[in-house]
């Protein structure tokens, strides 16, 4: 009898998705009772999702400083890298500006907060979004704390806080004054610790991806349970704009960028499905970094470039975000029937230009930038706990659009850079198939051995 095929990790992770949603409905149906429901929730649900969330964090950091480590130590090339830094983060700040221009344009041809009533809106609690929002403006949230708060203190401490900022400007100049030192002795030891801890990390990873269509089931239950399909109906109009707009921006804008730099949109997606339904279901872009600076790597871009664009562009090239934080902006003066002026709206885009930057690692990073955002055009920040309601259902589509802005975004300075391996992006899935191939020979041959072995006991 032939075994049956197991399915693959997307399916896997849609199969989760959707009994998440359906247990979800009917806890909101069968436990009216909201404060039954959310200790039964968080008793029995939550803590598989918060298992899948840690085991992500746990291999982050070492993935992101073993490969960052090897990478740079190998090109070796102080310059080199300054000018690639350069280019990233031009390109992102491009690209970003961009999303909130789209934004704009977008919330001002639909309205989508015209004709609102919020007296039928349920207004969430603000108070972590408040205390963060004050703690931030305490701080100062400009260029120079910006560049201040990236030069870490205490490096463990950064580890432990997964500030990736931080984490990756040590490990960078580590990595240069590494690539310093004599090739022969301790230097080549290190590298190839290095090279083993980077290579053992996305094993790792692998194994931890197999608890995630759990991981998916819990978060999504936990969502549709607090929040109820019910709470789309009167924000309808605003999570569609989103969704709209998120589309219209991965295919027209980043698959006009992909195809200047010779790349198609649509088969990075292909090739990216499993990534984007798991950061699409958890909301979280780190769920997904270490398989994408994997990918991106076996698609054709250098090791250097993976692990320095995408760890990066977690805190400087939130394209989704922007985009949401613009259309929320407007939608919220809409609401409050406030008409905002082109020199009000340009106001809008600079400093959300200002404040997006650097602070991804926040909690409620999009409602902490609305309100550092909106008193400088005269919105009342008071209205955003009408939207926390349907956040986490944008939060999704948001998340997922900045997946496919960071890893095209290591194709297309990969490109500029001329280190793109052309042969191995061409023959990507290939090589996958041929390699899934051979995982499965082993396995058959190991089995057939077990089986062996078994009978001689016998």
């Amino acid at each position: 009898m032939k075994k049956l095929k197991a399915p693959g990790l997307a399916w896997q992770i849609l199969i989760g998705l959707a009994l998440g949603i359906l247990l979800g409905a009917l806890l909101q149906h069968y436990m009216p009772n909201a404060e039954y429901r959310s200790a039964w929730v968080k008793g029995y649900i939550s803590p598989l999702g918060d298992i899948f969330m840690h085991l992500i964090k746990m291999i982050v950091v070492p993935i992101v400083v073993s490969s960052l480590i090897v990478g740079i130590a190998g090109m070796g090339d102080a310059k080199k890298l300054g000018k690639i830094g350069a280019k990233t983060i031009i390109y992102f700040e491009i690209i970003t500006t961009i999303a909130i221009a789209v934004g704009l344009a977008l919330g001002n041809i639909f309205k989508p907060g015209v004709g609102v009533d919020r007296t039928k809106l349920t207004a969430g609690d603000m108070s972590s979004i408040a205390a963060n929002a004050e703690h931030l403006q305490h701080q100062g949230h400009g260029f120079y704390n910006t560049v201040l708060g990236m030069i870490p203190e205490n490096i463990i401490q950064s580890m432990s806080a997964t500030n990736m900022l931080a984490i990756i400007f040590f490990t960078v100049l580590f990595a240069m004054a590494l690539a310093t030192l004599p090739k022969e002795g301790p230097k080549e030891v290190f590298l190839d610790i290095m090279r083993a801890t980077a290579d053992a990390m996305f094993k790792l990873t692998g194994w931890v991806m197999r608890y995630a269509p759990i991981g998916v089931f819990a978060l999504m239950t936990k969502t549709v349970s607090d929040n109820g399909l019910s709470s789309l109906i009167p924000l309808f109009k605003l999570v569609g704009l989103v969704y709209f707009a998120i589309a219209l921006f991965a295919i027209v804008i980043l698959g006009g960028v992909a195809k200047l730099c010779g790349f198609n949109i649509f088969l990075l997606m292909r090739i990216l499905k499993d990534e984007l339904l798991l950061a699409y279901s958890t909301s979280s872009s780190e769920s997904v970094l270490p398989r994408i600076i994997q990918k991106m790597e076996q698609y054709g871009a250098p090791k250097a470039i993976c692990s320095f664009v995408i760890p990066t562009g977690y805190s400087f090239n939130l394209d989704g975000s922007t985009l949401y934080q613009s259309i929320a902006a407007l939608f919220l003066a809409q609401m409050a029937g406030i008409d905002l002026t082109i020199t009000q709206q340009i106001t809008l885009l600079v400093t959300l230009m200002l404040t997006s930057k650097g602070i991804a690692g926040v909690p409620g990073v999009s409602f902490v930038v609305l309100m550092a955002t909106l008193p400088a055009v005269g919105v009342p920040t008071s209205d955003i706990a009408f939207i926390m309601g349907v956040d986490r259902l944008m939060d999704m589509a948001r998340t997922a659009l900045n997946v496919i802005g960071n890893a095209l975004a290591v194709l297309v300075i990969a490109k500029w850079e001329g280190q793109y391996d052309a042969y191995k992006g061409e023959h990507y899935f290939e090589t996958r198939a041929r390699e899934r191939e051979e995982r499965r020979a082993r396995r058959a041959a190991r089995q057939q051995n077990e089986a062996l072995e078994s009978a001689d006991v016998e």
